[in-house]
């Protein structure tokens, strides 16, 4: 499984459309085949950071998700809404069976991040 979390900080004048464009986008991905969760949370700390949360079935679930068309368009709207840079980071979750030392279903996370700015892809 494959989890990605995102932090987005919007413009405080286009929240709004912010929180519609991130609404469509979750709606959209959750229809996509290897979606298990993708969802947008605000910051209580500040309204203006949106948080994304996604699991995937797989990496390459997360690489058709990222060629959609949905994808292409909320990346090209990005940088009307964004006041800042959107950090990812990405994790990917095993399952670890290793006999020799009689460890079973064990889950392991190894972090992969990266920080892209402006937009995400």
């Amino acid at each position: 499984m494959i989890i990605v979390h995102g932090t987005f900080i919007v413009k405080p004048e286009v929240q709004n459309d912010a929180l519609e464009m991130m609404r469509q986008m979750a709606v959209a991905s959750r229809a996509e085949r290897g979606c298990i969760t993708y969802e947008f949370y605000m910051g209580v700390s500040d309204p203006n950071t949106m948080l994304l949360f996604q699991e995937w079935e797989s990496v390459e679930a997360l690489q058709d998700h990222l060629d959609t068309e949905h994808m292409e368009e909320f990346v090209r709207h990005l940088p009307q809404i964004l006041n800042g840079e959107v950090a990812t980071r990405r994790y990917e979750v095993r399952v670890n069976r290793d006999e020799s030392i009689g460890a079973q279903d064990v889950d392991a996370v190894r972090p992969e991040i990266e920080t892209r700015e402006k937009i995400v892809h």
